[in-house]
């Protein structure tokens, strides 16, 4: 049987910290589902759903361990989800000290909702730590570089979508 996890997140945009986090994950699961979490009560993401998939696969071409990942969307209750894939494991990341009041609230009620669901917390990687997709947007908004920082496809529609958003207002 495949060790399966669900690794969920906005991914609005992918950063090389998300990468990162998920080549560790690899070492632990067999297959990781990257999930796009449709976003219901934020803010308005940048991009699309549609486009977010679409980046992460981008991101992905080449990558070594390229099949043993699989990028999808959902909408509603992370834990239906997992279940639907019939995985046992919710892969997330943690930054900073806080970061956890927010992520062991999730994963409580994760749990409570359903038990046989297991979350995994890994520690971002160093070189990622201060990194988020909201301060990237922020960055990328105010001219920032952020080369380095997200896959190359991810820097490039990044800039173009900011400068539509710029030509509409």
């Amino acid at each position: 049987m495949l060790k399966t996890a669900v690794y969920p997140g906005s991914f609005d945009p992918i950063t090389n910290g998300h990468l990162d986090l998920l080549d560790r994950g690899l070492k632990i699961f067999d297959r990781i589902v990257i999930a796009v979490a449709a976003n219901r009560g934020k803010k308005p993401p940048l991009f699309t759903l549609e486009e977010r998939v679409e980046l992460i696969r981008a991101a992905l071409e080449g990558h070594p361990f390229a099949d043993r990942v699989e990028v999808d969307s959902f909408q509603g209750l992370l834990v239906d989800y997992v279940k639907r894939l019939k995985a046992h494991a919710i892969l997330r990341g943690l930054r900073a000290v806080s970061d956890f009041e927010y992520e062991f609230q999730m994963a409580l009620m994760n749990r409570k909702l359903s038990s046989e669901i297991e979350t995994l917390f890994l520690m971002t990687g160093m070189e990622w730590i201060y990194i988020s997709s909201s301060i990237i947007k922020e960055v990328a908004l105010s001219g920032g570089c952020v080369t380095g920082l997200v896959p190359p496809l991810t820097e490039k529609r990044l800039f173009q979508r900011l400068r539509e958003n710029r030509q509409r207002t």
